[in-house]
């Protein structure tokens, strides 16, 4: 089969439309996941959520189900237990080992078929039907709608908290938003890439994005593009030359990163960023 036959084929549609909401929800979120030095949080509420869908399967639900609750559920805890930068990470910590042991609780009680479990782990993006590829759309158009609303304050608490702090904005509230945001981005990524490559999706891109521009609208939308750019290529490849789409994406992403690190190099200390 060509590629032209391929890609005119309804499951790779299916997957350019999911690859393409996913990754500009994960490329605008992951700045910020960069930015603020929450890249363990990242990591953590994807795991989570493989508890979530574990449970999920394990009571004959969707994974989907299971993924929303824990991962929100995840999310708030952090933002309500690490509203400071420096006090996160071992909210963090207890959240994932808790939320490990669950999954490892789970598997074991589930006898059903091993696809199901695997498919969480490293993404199904070939699998998508046109009702996953409407949910995915309409929860990463959703994060996109928010975190345009709150981009300014985000952004100017995640540089200078105390400064935002004093202006009236609340860490707390922020937190709290922004974690609900991620977590929301981590569900649709999980879709796509599955949870033990999701953290490359969300950071890999935004990584490579700050080290190229030091102005904060530039980097998120460059953020975004790379993002975009791994999911089509990584798509295009893994259907033309074979392979897990998920395992070209996440190359493609790690590979921007490094080329932007030995082209660029970091030019400036994103605290020393003013907000733009």
């Amino acid at each position: 089969m060509s590629l032209s036959q391929l890609l005119s084929t309804t499951f790779v549609q299916h997957a350019f439309y999911a690859v393409t909401a996913v990754a500009l929800a994960a490329g605008a979120i992951g700045y910020f996941v960069v930015l603020r030095r929450q890249a363990f949080a990242a990591h953590a509420i994807g795991h989570v959520g493989f508890a979530g869908a574990a449970g999920a399967v394990w009571l004959g639900l969707s994974p989907i189900v299971g993924l929303l609750v824990f991962c929100l559920g995840a999310g708030i805890l952090i933002g309500l237990g690490g509203a400071s930068l420096d006090e996160s990470d071992a909210v963090v910590g207890v959240t994932l080992t808790a939320a490990l042991g669950l999954g490892v609780l789970f598997i074991s009680l589930y006898s059903g078929y091993a696809n199901a479990t695997y498919s969480i782990l490293f993404g199904q993006i070939l699998g998508v039907t046109s009702s996953d590829v409407l949910l995915v759309t309409l929860l990463s158009a959703a994060v996109l709608f928010v975190l345009t609303l709150v981009y300014r304050p985000l952004l100017f608490i995640s540089v200078d908290a105390q400064s935002a702090e004093a202006r009236g904005l609340s860490a707390r509230t922020m937190s709290l938003l922004f974690m609900g945001l991620l977590a929301v981005t981590t569900v649709v990524a999980i879709q796509i890439v599955g949870v033990l490559l999701v953290f490359s999706l969300l950071v890999a891109p935004a990584s490579a994005a700050e080290v190229t521009t030091s102005r904060p609208l530039y980097a998120a939308g460059l953020s975004m593009g790379i993002a975009l750019f791994s999911a089509w290529c990584g798509l295009l490849l893994g259907v033309w030359i074979g392979g897990p789409v998920s395992f070209w994406i996440t190359a493609l992403a790690a590979t921007s990163y490094l080329v932007a690190r030995l082209t660029g190099g970091l030019r400036t200390s994103p605290r020393q960023r003013s907000v733009a």
